[in-house]
């Protein structure tokens, strides 16, 4: 029994081993970091979970995200696209250890989301909902979820979860590529 204790044990180091969260291996400035390498223009088709988003990914077609550095570095400035009538804003920033994504909606609210640390790896950033201005989150419907997944250099899965009275109604992929 105690040598099964010990195989059992030693396999949970190996695994946790495998997958280190950002809180083991990464700070905020990293990640932080990190993102600002994604600067450039991404395209690709949008996927769409929910009544609404469905028939919004359907209607966009292929669809542009725009990301800058700005504000001298401390702004890494993401734009879901750019010029259409439902152009979002998404502005990630450093705040002391934490790193915090402020998603300016086509919907006229503004949630904001810190980066879980235990939650996200290098290669999948996981924000949370952490308040936000024009919206209730008990009644609203608003982004309240997104993930990042690096897939490669030239390629990420960006996916939103949208809440409205409290609960999950909708979700939103975006399977980008660069273009430049």
């Amino acid at each position: 029994m105690k040598k099964l204790l010990q195989v059992a044990l030693l396999s949970l180091v190996v695994l946790a081993g495998v997958s280190p969260t950002i809180a083991d291996t990464l700070t905020a400035q990293q990640v932080f970091d990190q993102l600002k390498g994604l600067e450039g223009t991404w395209e690709g088709e949008p996927e769409g979970k929910g009544e609404e988003a469905e028939a919004e990914a359907e209607a966009a077609g292929m669809v542009t995200h725009e990301i800058q550095i700005s504000a001298a570095g401390t702004v890494v400035m993401e734009t879901m696209g750019p010029g259409t009538d439902h152009e979002m804003i998404n502005m990630y920033h450093l705040d002391g250890d934490d790193l915090v994504l402020t998603h300016y909606c086509a919907g006229g609210n503004q949630p904001q989301m810190r980066l879980n640390k235990t939650a996200s790896t290098a290669d999948q950033l996981v924000f949370d909902f952490a308040g936000g201005t024009n919206l209730d989150p008990q009644v609203d419907n608003h982004i309240h979820s997104a993930r990042i997944q690096m897939v490669d250099s030239d390629h990420m899965e960006s996916v939103w979860k949208a809440y409205s009275a409290g609960e999950e109604v909708a979700t939103m992929t975006f399977h980008l590529a660069r273009t430049e």
